[in-house]
């Protein structure tokens, strides 16, 4: 494929302006935004992305050191490891290590940074009394948390911890992976009995061997660490386990510490300074029936083993700020709740400059134009409620589809010098096992059956090939796709018989796959594994598929911590990130898209509350009363009960009404209602409309006061999709009115030469056009509690960077300041609404044009009313208290249906 005009130029141009002279890694954002100003000066007019992909392959790979938020009021001094002598010799070996296997050496001297800070906000080990510390890091999903916690353990190791507790999630598989992890990084030698060699640090002369209790076939167990015949007081290097998150492992261990290293009349073991390491940490609290994985158990067991020691600290590491951890009392009592809470410190990590996650997939629309492919024909063959008894016959066409997509990626990869790199695909599809199975025949059918065509039809000439059905359709995807590189289709067919013939299909279970997801053991044959792994929650939790390119997920899950941690597609994809291709739901990419806003805005909210000095106990509490926080938890909170009080928390957040009716008297009251409002503001506040403000087609007023905004909510007819939605904007109304006595009203608009206009009093205002929601069907969702339709399954009124309306400039500069210390290159919607920006809550108030999402878009709504309430964000977030009635009880409930609750794909 010919490279359009400029791009070379473009591309040189970018590499230049960010390579060098620069303190701070640049993000994608950032390149992105300069590549957006240079290419008209360079004639470049294709598409942005593809230069800013390339420029990445020579623009320095950096990663940020991340913030955190403290708990200053606990007894900690976090200077400690600065005032005594440390050998860094676990350090060093471990940053050694990762430069040969091939990391950026800047992203490892930032790594060495972070996890110097990291350990400083545990306690010192050596240090006098009593102590325990709580802690949680927040990463991003395979952004690199499993080398960072490593880098921590041999800091820690260095500084003199003891013992040293890694739990790494629920499955065998998982544990599996971070015992090689482990192995490599930290102990040097293989953990496989039948084959104890060096490996990683181990090869470096010196490295001095920690004692493991654990290897790659076996978890602790009690009867294994009896047979050593010592206890922690006995070894004088570290000691440390890498562990499954279950009741039986948990207690042996506690019962191991208890009786063979607890001293005769004392509570608790005095001499081995404990650092315990909970991965996932937000899947303590999975909702489950499994006994060995009931959260109360589990959750009590941490507990009771962090109690054995005199010093210990606890540090969580997820993906997920939305964690179980934080906002499930349901699961815990009081006292469990509070114990495992991060009350001393949260550190949020930056990701590299190179990572490829949720923004740009999701947050960015030429992003998701060119990686994410809709699903819409599963639904008759694989229902998304289905019994695991379930018999297929057939896989749906776009899974055909994604499978040959697949195979155009390993040929792709192939001429790009990457034969001997893994390559794999992710179905995700069925909780049940036995429907896994089903599918994994059912593609391993079709994939001989592309082999077969492929293997008869490739080397001929295309004039003959072509008229193979399975050649014809390759062809026609690759054509559809529109792969980024230099790679023809007479080049990548010459690759296909390789590229298919080595491919393996898979089922990934835990303990019930057929067999394991060994990319390491390829890796020491100099091979690579070509595969297409089927599986569930073994898929979904830690981890790491190796060069995965293409996803196909078919699942219903709305619980924002099971769904973006499905998100394996996220990570780092250096050579190939323009071939991955992710396929989707309508509604699940939607909802992708919105936790994506809300979990980056949570993570931005950390360095909001470190400007104010807040503590972790302040973060756990915007959290818990984030309104999303209704919907994480709605199966488990709410499933047996008649109606709950809630804290609820508007600070920093948009929200908006979505749903639009489909009513045309309530519209038209609506309009009426907007008519009246505009009226009023004109006679009554002309003196405070804005004219010279950003977005001046919108005619906006500042300084309305609040009881304004208060009649219009009690007086707009809002869908019963949003019932409660005016009793907790009133009430939080009064809880902020004594500090945000007025607000600023905007009416959005496009320009008249963009829509038919429709008259508010004497202002033309034009609609903003939107499509509705779909289902997994392609069918309009529509809302249990009335008609109307949703509009976007995003559940998004406003467009991106909205609500810059009516600023001046000063505060667009201030606002950019802050999207600057946030790391991003320009400002957003979250740096327009910060207190220091605009300064007062913003009312939004909009027509709606409404489509069908098809290509004719056949209207469904027209000029519908809808508003969004923008609050700011505040040194001092006020919650209200709300009573769920069972009707929007019963509307949570439905929302999260594909829970695990009873799923089987967990290990026994």
């Amino acid at each position: 494929m010919a490279k359009q005009a400029g791009f070379d130029v473009l591309v040189a141009t970018l590499i230049g302006v960010f390579s060098e002279g620069r303190d701070t890694a640049p993000t994608i954002d950032e390149i992105a935004s300069r590549a957006r100003e240079l290419a008209p000066l360079v004639g470049f007019v294709g598409d942005i992305a593809d230069a800013v992909d390339e420029a990445l392959l020579s623009i320095e790979i950096r990663m940020g050191i991340g913030h955190s938020l403290v708990d200053a009021a606990a007894d900690h001094d976090p200077d400690w490891i600065n005032k005594r002598e440390i050998d860094w010799s676990y350090t060093q070996n471990y940053s050694r290590f990762l430069r040969e296997e091939g990391w950026n050496p800047t992203v490892v001297t930032s790594l060495e940074i972070v996890t110097e800070r990291i350990v400083s906000l545990l306690q010192d080990p050596l240090g006098g009394g009593s102590w325990d510390r709580r802690g949680l890091v927040i990463g991003h999903v395979q952004s690199g948390k499993t080398a960072n916690y490593l880098g921590l353990v041999a800091r820690a190791a260095d500084a003199g911890y003891r013992f040293i507790v890694i739990v790494a999630g629920i499955h065998n598989n998982l544990r599996r992976q971070t015992q090689e992890r482990v192995d490599s990084g930290f102990v040097g030698w293989t953990s496989d009995p039948q084959n104890r060699v060096r490996t990683g640090v181990g090869k470096f002369p010196g490295h001095q061997r920690p004692v493991v209790l654990t290897n790659i076939l076996s978890d602790f167990t009690k009867q294994n660490a009896q047979q050593l015949q010592a206890g922690l007081a006995d070894w004088s290097k570290p000691v440390v386990v890498v562990i499954k998150k279950n009741v039986s492992t948990l207690s042996q261990i506690h019962s191991w510490l208890k009786d063979f290293n607890l001293q005769t009349g004392e509570s608790q073991i005095a001499g081995a300074p404990m650092l315990f390491i909970d991965d996932e940490a937000d899947n303590a609290s999975v909702n489950t029936s499994k006994p060995d994985l009931d959260p109360t158990k589990t959750n009590g067991l941490i507990r009771e083993i962090l109690a054995l020691f005199r010093k210990s600290c606890y540090v969580g590491y997820t993906a997920t700020p939305f964690a179980n951890i934080f906002i499930n009392p349901a699961a815990y009592d009081e006292r469990t709740r509070e114990d495992l809470f991060p009350r001393d410190f949260i550190y949020c990590l930056d990701a590299p400059n190179n990572y490829f996650g949720a923004e740009k997939i999701f947050l960015d629309e030429a992003g998701e134009a060119k990686f994410i492919r809709k699903i819409d024909d599963a639904e008759d063959i694989l229902p998304l409620r289905h019994k695991k008894d379930i018999a297929l016959s057939d896989l749906p066409a776009s899974l055909k589809r994604a499978i040959q997509v697949f195979i155009l990626t390993r040929a792709i990869r192939n001429l790009r010098g990457q034969a001997h790199k893994h390559c794999s695909m992710l179905v995700n599809v069925s909780r049940f096992v036995d429907v896994q199975k089903n599918v994994r025949v059912l593609v391993h059918s079709y994939l001989e059956a592309l082999k077969n065509a492929i293997r008869s039809n490739y080397a001929l000439p295309s004039s003959v090939s072509l008229k193979n059905r399975y050649l014809a359709s390759l062809k026609e995807q690759f054509d559809a796709e529109h792969f980024n590189g230099p790679e023809s289709w007479e080049e990548v067919r010459a690759q296909l018989d390789e590229a298919v013939g080595s491919v393996k299909t898979l089922v990934v279970n835990s303990s019930k796959s057929d067999e394991p997801l060994d990319y390491a053991a390829y890796a020491a044959k100099g091979e690579a594994l070509n595969v297409i792994a089927v599986g569930g929650l073994s898929l979904s939790r830690g981890l790491t598929i190796e060069g995965l390119t293409v996803s196909y997920m078919y699942r219903n899950t709305k619980m924002y911590d099971t769904l973006m941690q499905m998100g394996r597609w996220f990570g780092y994809r250096p050579g190939y990130e323009d071939i991955c291709r992710v396929f989707l739901s309508e509604e699940s990419s939607g909802w992708y898209s919105h936790i994506a806003v809300a979990t980056e805005e949570l993570r931005d909210r950390v360095k909001e509350m470190r400007r104010f000095n807040k503590t972790p106990k302040d973060f756990g509490l915007l959290v818990q009363s984030h309104p999303d926080a209704l919907l994480v938890t709605a199966a488990n909170k709410m499933q047996f009960a008649e109606k709950r009080t809630v804290k609820v928390s508007f600070d920093g957040m948009l929200r908006e009404t979505f749903v639009l009716s489909s009513d045309p008297i309530v519209n038209e009251e609506n309009r009426d209602l907007f008519v009246s409002l505009f009226d009023e503001l004109s006679a009554r506040f002309s003196d405070r409309r804005v004219r010279d403000g950003d977005r001046e087609e919108c005619p906006i007023w500042r300084g309305v006061a609040s009881s304004k905004v208060e009649e219009f909510f009690r007086r707009f007819r809002y869908h019963p999709h949003h019932d409660g939605m005016r009793t907790m904007l009133q009430s939080y109304l009064a809880r902020i009115g004594e500090r945000f006595p007025t607000w600023d009203v905007a009416f959005m608009t496009l320009g008249t030469a963009r829509g038919k206009p429709v008259m508010i009093g004497d202002f033309p205002m034009v609609a903003q056009m939107r499509s509705a929601g779909l289902d997994e069907r392609g069918n309009l969702i529509r809302s249990d509690a009335g008609p109307g339709y949703w509009i976007s399954s995003k559940q998004r009124v406003a467009g991106a960077r909205d609500e810059r309306v009516g600023l001046s400039a000063d505060e667009l500069v201030r606002a950019d300041s802050l999207a600057k210390e946030r790391g991003k290159a320009a400002a957003a919607d979250l740096d327009f609404r910060n207190a220091s920006v605009r300064g007062r809550p913003l009312l939004m108030l909009h027509l709606i044009d409404l489509n069908d999402g098809s290509a004719e878009k056949r209207v469904l709504v027209e000029n519908g009313p809808a508003f969004g309430a923008s609050f700011p964000a505040t040194d001092d977030f006020k919650q209200i208290d709300y009573v769920l009635n069972q009707v929007m009880i019963d509307q949570l409930d439905r929302q999260a249906f594909d829970t695990p609750d009873d799923d089987e794909d967990f290990d026994s």
